[in-house]
């Protein structure tokens, strides 16, 4: 059975390895835009929702947005 539970985007982030500084430059967003979608203030475009996938190695539909 496949593993289906969900991470924060805050912690997909982090087990990628990724600062937010470093994450924020390397998705082309000012820090403080990645800060308020990883407290769930504002959200992501669908483009750089891929964006977080492809940069952090994880599917979508295993983060969780707060």
């Amino acid at each position: 059975m496949e593993d289906k539970f969900q991470i924060t985007l805050s912690a997909a982030r982090v087990n990628a390895n990724y600062s937010q500084k470093k994450a924020a430059q390397l998705l082309h967003v000012d820090p403080m835009t990645l800060r308020n979608w990883e407290k769930g203030i504002t959200y992501p475009t669908s483009k750089k929702i891929e964006e977080m996938e492809i940069l952090y190695k994880i599917s979508k539909d295993r983060i969780k947005f707060a």
